[in-house]
């Protein structure tokens, strides 16, 4: 009601509002007064002044709407940061912190120590649900605090430029019929899925593996089958990526992994730790991956209900098949297949092309530091080797291969090698007695000069009549390293001539001083022409 009348305000704004829809002369308009006139027991009149007076509609707010009255805005804004400051300070990896509540009693009663100094409250200046309110207003509560920063994306410009390793336990769990079980575990082997997804197209290559865990040697087979030529043409999927990505698990922690990388020229990169890049969410690029591997347990292994592979071979069967669908299926982005977009994203030189698998061993070495015994053997993962007789009783790091039964030994600058697993009798016209090596030589000689040497009798007498001067020695040679081949482990040719020449008698299982002058001749010739370990042991 408008103050000195009975016309309700929102009356008059409708009758204001339906006369000026009116024209100034309309007869309606007459009609409209009498009747809302009659309606309130007014006259036209009343009507009229009402309508000419000021009746504009005011807000109901109060004119500092939204503004701090208990003190000026950059104070109260000062507050809200150290609040919130303390909350981000106290948060737990739960989330949990100190509510606003208890950081004010604590800004009362001690204060809180600031770059600018020492800042405390004064009591009652500012309550919780004051400070909640204002902190919502200038964006410092906690949900704004906590947001993580706009998620970045990306992806590969070519093929093969990025891949995404990752392992997942299959919903199958495990085989009825396990195909072996390890004593140690004593429990059978765990399915697990293995996959490598390229970034640009999407294009995934998976396998079943029986593992007790993750464990390098699965992961390194499973690498070697993905960047390998496919037996089926009909999956051109292969190539050594660039960049392989990698979450931060005993996999990428493994000394041998890194070194059969880096052998490849793979980078590897390895998933950021939550919480270690402050707000922002780490390993987000883990979906690439970890989509696959729902949509695989969804649509295929949800099938292992009706029938369940008997053997891991069964199982990758069905699983090729069913992963040469998903890589036919749309592309995320572009209007083709997954297929079709990582044949056109090639690089400019095609894909790198992998080693053989003889080759790939090589790599895939493991150091351990043994003692060599007296007989020169020395037993790795239960079998034996007998390395060289100048390694006998040192401290050695052997090498060996974890898909290949040939072993390497360093000793100081040194590097022997392969060696081969030894067991039962000595064979015929072989040697029965291991030969003198550099170190057996050494020691005679020393032998020999201990017991040619002579003290003489003033070192007992204390006569100096007699004064031994002793031959000015030559100066010892400059310390250097020979040119190292780029084959590592010198499996592509022989270090040196002596090493071609035992190669050889150990080939014959006959000393090279026995054979005949033609014999000889041809073997020299050979050694002076080229010291290929292939074409030595093939000539």
């Amino acid at each position: 009601m408008s103050p000195g009348s009975s016309v309700p305000v929102e009356a008059l704004a409708s009758l204001r509002r339906r006369l000026a829809a009116l024209p100034g002369r309309h007869p309606d308009r007459q009609q409209l007064l009498q009747s809302t006139g009659a309606l309130y027991g007014v006259s036209r009149a009343t009507l009229y002044r009402l309508l000419r007076g000021d009746r504009k509609v005011r807000g109901a707010r109060r004119a500092d709407h939204g503004k701090p009255r208990v003190m000026p805005a950059d104070e109260i804004e000062a507050w809200c940061a150290i609040v919130a400051a303390m909350k981000v300070r106290t948060t737990n990896r739960k989330g949990r912190h100190l509510s606003t509540v208890r950081i004010l009693e604590l800004l009362e009663n001690h204060g809180v120590e600031t770059p600018d100094g020492l800042r405390k409250l004064p009591p009652g200046r500012l309550t919780a649900s004051t400070l909640n309110r204002h902190m919502r207003q200038l964006g410092y509560d906690s949900a704004r605090m906590s947001r993580p920063p706009p998620a970045v994306r990306f992806q590969a410009e070519e093929a093969n430029a990025l891949w995404h390793f990752d392992m997942s336990t299959s919903e199958l769990k495990q085989l009825a019929t396990p195909p072996w079980i390890d004593p140690d575990h004593g429990r059978a082997p765990t399915l697990m899925l293995f996959s490598v997804i390229d970034d640009r197209s999407g294009v995934g290559y998976l396998e079943y593996r029986c593992v007790h865990g993750e464990d390098a040697e699965s992961a390194l087979r499973f690498l070697f089958n993905a960047m390998a030529a496919k037996i089926d043409t009909a999956d051109p999927f292969q190539g050594i990526p660039t960049t392989l990505y990698v979450d931060s698990g005993p996999v990428s922690k493994s000394a041998v992994f890194q070194r059969v990388m880096d052998s490849l020229g793979i980078e590897v990169k390895v998933h950021m730790p939550a919480g270690s890049d402050g707000r922002r969410t780490t390993a987000r690029a883990k979906g690439k991956v970890e989509r696959p591997f729902r949509t695989l347990k969804e649509a295929h292994e949800t099938l292992y209900h009706f029938h369940q592979p008997d053997t891991e071979d069964e199982a990758n069967r069905w699983l090729a098949r069913y992963v040469a669908n998903y890589n036919a299926r749309d592309h995320r982005t572009e209007p083709h297949s997954r297929l079709d977009d990582w044949l056109s994203h090639l690089p400019a030189g095609g894909v790198r092309q992998m080693c053989a698998w003889e080759r790939f061993c090589t790599f895939a070495r493991e150091p351990e530091r043994r003692v060599v015994g007296i007989d020169c053997r020395i037993t790795v993962a239960g079998v034996v080797y007998e390395v060289d007789p100048d390694l006998a009783g040192e401290t050695v790091v052997v090498w060996w291969g974890l898909f290949d039964q040939e072993l390497f030994v360093e000793h100081g600058e040194e590097r022997f090698g392969p060696y081969y697993p030894v067991s039962g009798p000595i064979p015929l016209h072989r040697y029965r007695k291991h030969r003198k090596g550099r170190r057996e030589i050494r020691a005679d000689k020393v032998g020999d000069l201990a017991a040619k040497l002579s003290l003489p009798r003033s070192a007992l007498s204390g006569d100096q009549d007699v004064v031994m001067i002793g031959a000015r020695s030559e100066p010892d040679p400059v310390p250097a390293k020979p040119f190292r081949d780029p084959d590592p482990f010198h499996e592509l040719a022989f270090p040196s001539v002596l090493a071609a020449r035992r190669a050889i008698a150990d080939e014959l299982r006959f000393p090279l001083a026995k054979l005949s002058e033609d014999d000889r001749r041809f073997v020299d010739n050979l050694l002076d022409r080229t010291l290929a370990r292939p074409e030595i042991l093939a000539a």
